[in-house]
């Protein structure tokens, strides 16, 4: 009996030893080597796995890298001395994003400014907010002010206001794009940092019917078209329009003569 125990687990040892060796085996066989620069590009990159590159995080740019599918300027969190890092393991010369984009939300109506024509009572979030008659407020086109982009927002760029209003806090954006893909009401916008006038509305509708639902919003007069030089604004529909390739000066906010004040700074806007 004390034999056949033995014997059983001499097998069984062996059984494993062979499984082992030929699983070891079939993994170098069918093993695939990664390039070793691919580690190093992973820690010199800021780890912070925002998505803002397009791809699912820091790893899948890294490889895109080495492969040469895309450059350290699809990163816009990477520092100037990782991106040296980067290029002294590739052996290149650094390529960077020659415009630094922000985002901003395109909406100055808060709940001081824009009526609200029923109470939401449900889950603390725009998206399902929207579900119900496009929300709370009159203005169908604007923020809801619940506070999503904020916290999908992983640098706390994002403010909500005391009157429910989303704001950007320019110096602490990376243009990862997350607050863009959670707002329902496509509010958001990625900018030139170095433009500091906006147009808070995204209302298409015609100025009358803006009015009624919100004390700041563009009525379509026209007049900071005409204050402007040539092609620095625009009119789409009823809806005025900076044009970031070629923006009006701050001042523009002052002089344009917009009775809603809806053209601001980006620095009045943040008070």
């Amino acid at each position: 009996m004390f034999e056949l125990v033995v014997l059983s687990v001499g097998l069984i040892v062996c059984m494993g030893i062979l499984l082992g060796l030929g699983i070891g085996l079939t993994a170098r066989a069918f093993e695939v080597k990664q390039d070793p620069r691919i580690e190093l590009v992973i820690d010199a990159l800021p780890g912070a796995n925002c998505g803002g590159c397009g791809l699912a995080g820091c790893a899948d740019l890294a490889k895109a890298i080495v492969a040469g599918k895309e450059t350290v300027a699809k990163c816009p969190v990477c520092t100037s001395e990782g991106a040296l890092k980067i290029a002294e393991i590739l052996g290149t010369e650094i390529v960077q994003n020659t415009v630094r984009n922000v985002a901003v939300v395109l909406c100055g109506g808060d709940n001081k400014n824009a009526k609200l024509e029923a109470r939401y009572n449900g889950v603390n979030d725009c998206k399902s907010a929207v579900l119900v008659s496009s929300g709370a407020k009159g203005c169908k086109y604007g923020c809801l002010g619940l506070g999503t982009c904020a916290r999908v927002c992983p640098f706390n760029a994002i403010e909500m206001t005391d009157n429910g209003l989303a704001v950007v806090h320019p110096e602490l954006c990376v243009s990862c794009g997350k607050c863009i893909n959670a707002c329902p009401k496509k509010l958001i916008k990625l900018v030139p940092e170095a433009v500091k006038i906006h147009v808070f509305c995204s209302s298409p509708e015609k100025g009358p019917a803006k009015m009624k639902v919100c004390k700041v919003a563009c009525i379509g007069c026209r007049k900071c078209v005409k204050n402007a030089e040539e092609n620095q604004m625009s009119m789409i529909g009823f809806l005025a329009q900076v044009n970031y390739d070629m923006p009006p000066p701050p001042e523009l906010a002052d002089a344009s003569g917009c009775p809603t004040k809806c053209i601001r700074r980006t620095d009045d806007n943040l008070k």
